[in-house]
């Protein structure tokens, strides 16, 4: 199969999962599973809650979404950026303008995002408002 192919297969299948997450909520079970790790363990992995944060985010309820995983919402444009340069690289030859990023920077944020994943599970204050939906306890 041809890559521009499966970047269509991929663009439209990215447009269908968008549309199912906007309509969908993944707060309610049914379409959507749930975290292996959070379901196994009772642990939040740093990943734990960017479904309901995208689907905030389609809704336009940004404080609703960084109550989700603060992490992914912040992270989320860098993504997308990056999806949209290599499509665009894909289809046309040229992607997004691109930053070298040291490789301690990426460590750097491979270390960021295990941290996220460890303090997000303590039970002190503030650290257990990293639990997904917590900042909107009262």
């Amino acid at each position: 199969m041809k890559r521009k192919h499966l970047v269509i297969l991929g663009m439209l299948s990215a447009g269908i999962g968008a549309a199912l997450l906007r309509v969908f909520d993944p707060a309610i079970p049914g379409i959507f599973p749930p975290c292996p790790l959070h379901y196994l363990t009772g642990l939040f992995c740093p990943g734990c809650g960017s479904l309901r944060a995208m689907h905030h985010l389609l809704h336009g309820n940004l404080p609703a979404a960084w109550a989700m995983n603060p992490l992914s919402v912040l992270l989320f444009p860098f993504l997308t950026y990056g999806l949209a340069s290599e499509i665009l690289m894909t289809w046309r030859g040229v992607g997004l303008p691109q930053k070298f990023l040291p490789a301690s920077w990426i460590w750097s944020l491979c270390i960021v995002i295990v941290l996220f994943g460890v303090v997000r599970n303590l039970s002190v204050h503030p650290f257990d408002l990293l639990a997904p939906g917590a900042m909107l306890r009262p």
